[in-house]
């Protein structure tokens, strides 16, 4: 049996959601577009369009409706969660009764996010649609809305910064010598719960010695040692808003050549901070920390790009990168993290989690930078 629930009857605060706002938004790109309807299939989009936050669902909108197809698993949930949508309970494929609809809606163009659709998937959408149903790829609609943020995701960015801030301080006092880099990935991972984040937003990296080297190095086995840096880059989550941060620190009496090193790496990061302005463009934030190294004669060992957005995803639109001519707008919250490396010495980075306000930048990763020494 196939029940349905309309939440324009059932939810008198409907029109005050953010999430109804999201959808009106996004119907005025579909006509942009020239797409008279639209299926989102990316779970992180439809819990933004609709506060739904299951771990299945296919939602459809068109210029007059939005429907969310949930299985019975989700029903309870979605009818708690999801603001201006009709929800249908669905037993016999979610993407079947998205095409099945299309068909009586005798709809001749939609949209669909071919990013995360399965061909398989696809096939089955197409033949419960029928052959008068044209599928148009758009994928890159819902997340051009994503790109800038309201005052309640900044919130939960916000905080999910300063659980991720407080856990680092707290588990930096516990590094020493013979200590197993994932120990203190664990710890990581319990601190963040233990504060009231869902959970890391991403596997922690805990990296030491020449692993440190590596920019996307897991926690190992790995004991750490005398005389050597370590890199953490961790995250907390926190109602579906992710931070990010980098920390190094050094576990011994640095060289001059180490501290000059690091003081480089973070005057990098603070120059290219401060030019997170609105009306800047992406790719002028990384040429500002590209600059920086240079002048230090170390952007050789600058390997990746400055940063990228942060939100629902930990990697988000836009790109502080090379090349990119995207002009920052208030509300984008986005990483900076220039880093060095090199088997020689290891490697350094310094990251924080950025919102471009008004009249500048807001640092949403609060921790300390200048305690690295590790004695």
């Amino acid at each position: 049996m196939i029940s349905s629930f309309s939440f324009y009857h059932m939810r008198p605060d409907v029109v005050e959601s953010p999430h109804c706002a999201r959808q009106d938004s996004l119907r005025g790109l579909m006509e942009e577009s020239g797409l008279p309807s639209l299926l989102v299939t990316n779970l992180k989009n439809i819990a933004y369009l609709t506060g739904f936050r299951g771990s299945a669902g296919a939602a459809l909108l068109t210029s007059r409706e939005a429907v969310l197809w949930v299985d019975p698993r989700y029903t309870r949930q979605a009818l708690e969660e999801a603001h201006g949508v009709q929800v249908i309970e669905e037993r016999k494929g979610l993407l079947t009764a998205v095409g099945e609809h299309l068909k009586t809606l005798r709809v001749r163009r939609a949209g669909y996010d071919d990013a995360h659709l399965s061909c398989a998937d696809f096939a089955r959408l197409e033949r419960a649609a029928g052959l008068r149903v044209r599928f148009v790829p758009s994928a890159g609609l819902v997340e051009r809305l994503r790109v800038v943020k309201d005052e309640g995701e900044i919130a939960k960015i916000r905080e999910a910064g300063r659980i991720t801030a407080e856990v680092f301080q707290e588990v930096v006092r516990r590094v020493r010598p013979g200590i197993r880099e994932s120990d203190l990935g664990a710890e990581i991972e319990y601190l963040m719960r233990k504060k009231g984040a869902e959970g890391v937003a991403f596997e922690t990296m805990v990296a030491s010695g020449p692993r440190a080297a590596l920019p996307h190095a897991r926690a190992s086995s790995r004991l750490l040692g005398e005389n050597e840096f370590v890199i953490f880059d961790l995250g907390a989550i926190l109602a579906g808003y992710a931070a990010d941060m980098t920390r190094t620190v050094y576990m011994g009496e640095p060289s001059r050549r180490i501290r000059s090193f690091y003081n480089a790496v973070v005057e990098a990061q603070e120059k290219a901070v401060q030019s997170v302005l609105p009306g800047a463009r992406a790719g002028d934030v990384d040429t500002v920390a590209r600059r920086a190294l240079a002048g230090r004669d170390l952007a050789r060992f600058f390997v990746h790009s400055t940063g990228h957005g942060v939100g629902m995803d930990v990697h988000e639109l836009p790109r502080l990168a090379r090349g990119e001519r995207t002009r920052l707008r208030t509300g984008n919250v986005v990483t900076v993290e220039p880093g060095i490396y090199s088997e020689s010495f290891g490697g350094i980075r310094v990251e924080d989690t950025i919102l471009v306000g008004p009249a500048g930048h807001e640092v949403l990763t609060p921790a300390a930078k200048d305690q690295w020494v590790v004695e």
